[in-house]
């Protein structure tokens, strides 16, 4: 039975993506274009040449990060619905020192990556401290934290960083994460240093989850709290601690938004969505590791390629969106998947 389910957990997303794709195509059909054209629009934009495959790579790497903050948070049983705001943050942070403290790149840099993450951390620690001791649900406390950070991010830019103005100036060459290396071989995208950080980010949580005694009492408390509170686990630690490791995944991604992807931080009219994103990412990564780093591809190509349709095939960029939406679906509706595939395999005996 157990290696049933570890096969009906790679399958379910694999089918779920094939599926929203196959959607697509209806959706497609249905409204006039070619799907041939549109998917091949689709992948031009996303891997047809060196700049597409780069920006692509750009693109995944918040997605990776915040992929992971959601994911875990749902290994303790929680849902880490403020990513987005800890990304706000973290990027604030990040540019904050970058602009700064005035130090060699040994320093300046990882000085400027720890202040993201420990800006996250902080904007996870407060629903992880609620949730422990007051039983306040976590969802609810993050969804208003998220606004909490735009507007006081957005405040912070205005009075403090700038003299009332929407853009902070670029931060010092000394805290970027920018590769003039890895730009010239891709005609010059925004692909930057951040991608191996991300992958890192993937490793340490891997570890984490698989080889350390915190892994396993997460995993636990994620399974059963009360089972887990009177086998002599401390719940209240394992909450909070999970709640600030993934902040501190969120703010990692905002970091490399703005130590990597922009050098600036600007007013925002509304979320930047990478958090948002990362909930779908962590759902079809199935909270695991490796399976995020999958997932954030497949979101960063489709999010990339999608610019393409209009031009090349008339699509709208907008039906990338239903897609998504349609394979998030299905892996949430993942026990329809397994209920017809037990269905036919009894059937077939």
């Amino acid at each position: 039975m157990t290696s049933n389910n570890k096969l009906f957990g790679l399958l379910v997303p694999v089918i779920s993506v094939i599926v929203g794709l196959l959607a697509g195509a209806v959706i497609m059909l249905l409204s006039g274009h070619d799907p041939i054209q549109g998917y091949a629009a689709l992948w031009n934009g996303a891997f047809g040449d060196a700049y597409t495959i780069g920006e692509t790579i750009r693109r995944t790497t918040p997605l990776i990060l915040t992929g992971l903050a959601v994911a875990f948070a749902f290994k303790t049983g929680l849902f880490n619905i403020g990513a987005e705001g800890q990304v706000i943050v973290g990027w604030l942070a990040a540019v904050w020192v970058g602009l700064a403290i005035d130090a060699p790149m040994i320093v300046h840099l990882p000085l400027a990556i720890i202040a993201g993450m420990l800006a996250g951390s902080l904007w996870g620690f407060l629903p992880g401290l609620l949730k422990a001791k007051l039983g306040v649900h976590e969802v609810i406390i993050t969804i208003m934290m998220n606004y909490i950070a735009l507007f006081i991010t957005n405040e912070i830019i205005r009075s403090v960083l700038t003299d009332q103005n929407t853009t902070t100036e670029s931060i010092a060459g000394t805290a970027s994460l920018a590769s003039e290396w890895l730009q010239s071989i891709t005609f010059y995208s925004r692909v930057h240093y951040g991608i191996l950080i991300a992958l890192l980010a993937a490793f340490i949580m891997w570890f984490i989850i698989e080889r350390t005694t915190y892994g396993y009492e997460l995993k636990s408390v994620g399974h059963n709290l009360h089972a887990s509170n009177y086998a002599g686990m401390n719940v209240s630690k394992n909450i909070i601690l999970s709640m600030v490791i993934g902040g501190a995944f969120a703010g990692l991604a905002g970091a490399m938004e703005g130590l990597g992807t922009y050098g600036t931080i600007s007013v925002m009219s509304g979320f930047t969505n990478l958090g948002f994103d990362g909930i779908a990412v962590a759902l079809l990564g199935s909270n695991n590791a490796i399976g995020v780093v999958l997932a954030a591809i497949l979101f960063g190509a489709l999010k990339e390629g999608a610019g393409e349709m209009p031009t090349a095939a008339g699509v709208p960029t907008e039906l990338v969106d239903i897609i998504i939406a349609l394979i998030i679906f299905f892996v949430a509706s993942s026990y329809i998947i397994r209920w017809v595939a037990f269905r036919f395999k009894k059937e077939e005996k």
